[in-house]
């Protein structure tokens, strides 16, 4: 049995979708805090609580038989991050140890850990390889370069192997699932809201950045694409594979005047705009190099196109437009 921490949010519910339809059984541990129940199939365990209560995760280890665990109970709010730092560094790092050293007690040495891009902040090379420096900007990013750090720690003194995967921008949806935060801070449902008329206008922070039309450059990766990965990165630990840190993108990057563009022609409607100068710390371009995903978990982006990406969030929105409320 796998335990998906944070499994009723965006990427975890995915994710545990394609287990479930994979036959494998499946207990989630989420607090639903920013996660949504109703995300999850009806068949799936679902234990409401936080990755770090100790009496909690014990009692659910010994409840079930788990073989290994996916983890993506996380804080993942940059601006919060930089407002409340402590939140972050207990809830992704203190919490995040006292998961794994329950795991590690109960006999569960296989992780696959949700870190993130953002470990790498303001990157000296683009694509950005996994051998690249990583000096985050901000708690959140530090939050998951610490928990990284651990892992690799606990990996050198016990039995733990890990994968741990960084992800580029995830994005789309599923038919069963989407991209619903409260408050919402990604740029595709934002823009999706204000050409639907549901949202204000979409604020384009920066525009003199030192790229081709002077907008921020992201590397948009189907959430379909993402989950898969997880699925590959537990095979690949099953078959005794050795710890890993591989970025997940797809090696392209749309800025965002070329994803306004897109939302537009896949919409059919209008984007309202307003431009705003660019936030503290955010780099001009984040664009991973997937080559050692490829290599090591035959992985590669299918459904990444920047079309795909965006014609499934807009189905989604259109099919939930209050999200998981109803």
């Amino acid at each position: 049995m796998i335990l998906v921490t944070g499994g009723a949010g965006y990427i975890g519910s995915v994710t545990v979708a394609m287990l479930r339809r994979q036959g494998e059984a499946v207990v989630v541990l989420d607090d639903c805090a920013r996660g949504h129940a109703a995300a999850l199939p009806m068949d799936v365990p679902l234990v409401r609580g936080k990755v770090g209560d100790r009496a909690l995760l014990a009692a659910l280890l010994q409840r079930h038989r788990i073989d290994a665990c996916i983890h993506f109970a996380a804080l993942a709010y940059v601006g919060e991050s930089v407002e409340k730092p402590g939140l972050y560094f207990q809830n992704n790092v203190v919490e995040g140890l006292a998961l794994l050293e329950g795991l590690l007690a109960a006999g569960v040495d296989q992780l696959v850990f949700s870190s993130t891009c953002a470990t790498y902040g303001q990157p000296e090379v683009v694509p950005i390889a996994e051998t690249e420096p990583q000096r985050p900007t901000h708690p959140y990013g530090w939050s998951k370069l610490m928990f990284e750090a651990a892992l690799r720690s606990y990996a050198g003194t016990s039995a733990l192997r890990f994968v741990s995967l960084r992800y580029f921008n995830a994005a789309g949806a599923t038919t069963e699932h989407g991209d619903h935060h409260e408050p919402e801070t990604h740029v595709i449902p934002l823009a999706l809201r204000a050409a639907a008329g549901t949202g204000p206008a979409l604020r384009v922070m920066g525009t003199d950045y030192p790229t081709d039309d002077g907008t921020a450059i992201r590397d948009y990766v189907h959430v379909l694409d993402l989950a898969s990965a997880h699925l590959r990165a537990l095979e690949h630990l099953r078959r005794g594979g050795a710890s890993e840190l591989l970025n997940l993108g797809t090696g392209r990057g749309t800025s965002v005047l070329d994803l306004v563009a897109t939302i537009e022609r896949v919409t059919g409607r209008d984007l309202p705009r307003v431009m705003h100068a660019p936030r503290p710390g955010d780099p001009a371009r984040l664009v991973a190099r997937p080559d050692r995903a490829a290599a090591v978990l035959g992985w590669r982006a299918e459904h990444s196109s920047l079309e795909e990406i965006v014609a499934s969030a807009w189905a989604w929105s259109k099919a939930h437009p209050r999200g998981y409320s109803g």
